[in-house]
């Protein structure tokens, strides 16, 4: 076989699985990167969605939050009076003051005292003393509420710390895979190279330069010629 068409096989050869190597890492660093992609899209769908579970409570602890300091006095004189005025008109409480008269008259009538002065004190203490009451409840109860907010937004800051680290990483691993994608495919086109050296040192070997006719078809181009073009 002619040493033009051994070397060109070669080259070719060479050129082809280079090709092939630079197409295959292209692809596998295309393939991790789009993974990384669906696995942060995934990783946000699901912090959304617990965030969007978990919003209710975080509604409903703000507010009762700042119904506690409102009872507190943290807003202001006017707003504690406020809070205060709207439980001693709600139907809870007329519903209980209600009652506890009803049952202070009841005792006061079955022990024949129902028009002694100790009915009207008992009755003129029992209203400010039930309102009492109810304020010291309602602020448990809105600090109940509150806490489970807290612990809400908590769960909330949690989801997106780990949902902040999953992305980081997923990031990190697209961008290797990239990084390394681009240096496979810097070595395969420095195969590209190799092959038209190793080609052109395979035609040399056979005797090919010694007509002063290379194989590239360069006919005008001495052996000395070729070197200095080439680089060999």
């Amino acid at each position: 076989m002619p040493a033009a068409a051994v070397a060109g096989a070669a080259v070719i050869g060479g050129i082809y699985s280079a090709h092939k190597q630079a197409n295959a890492a292209e692809d596998a660093a295309n393939t991790q990167a789009a993974a990384s992609d669906r696995g942060i899209a995934e990783q946000r769908r699901q912090f959304d969605a617990v965030r969007e579970l978990l919003q209710p409570y975080v509604s409903t602890g703000t507010t009762a939050l700042a119904q506690q300091g409102d009872l507190a006095g943290l807003g202001g004189i006017g707003a504690q009076q406020a809070a205060i005025n709207a439980l001693q008109s709600s139907p809870m409480f007329t519903a209980l003051q209600q009652q506890g008269e009803s049952r202070i008259l009841a005792n006061a009538s079955a022990t024949g005292g129902l028009r002694g002065g100790n009915v009207q004190g008992a009755l003129a203490q029992f209203s400010p003393a039930l309102l009492n009451q109810v304020i010291t409840d309602q602020y448990a109860r809105l600090g109940g509420l509150s806490s489970m907010g807290q612990n809400a937004a908590a769960g909330v800051g949690n989801a997106g710390m780990q949902t902040g680290s999953g992305i980081s990483n997923l990031l990190q691993q697209q961008g290797a895979a990239l990084a390394g994608g681009a240096l496979a495919g810097g070595r395969a086109q420095a195969g590209y190279a190799n092959a038209v050296g190793s080609g052109l040192g395979l035609y040399g070997a056979m005797g090919g330069f010694s007509s002063g006719r290379p194989f590239t078809g360069d006919t005008a181009l001495s052996n000395a010629d070729l070197a200095a073009k080439y680089g060999f």
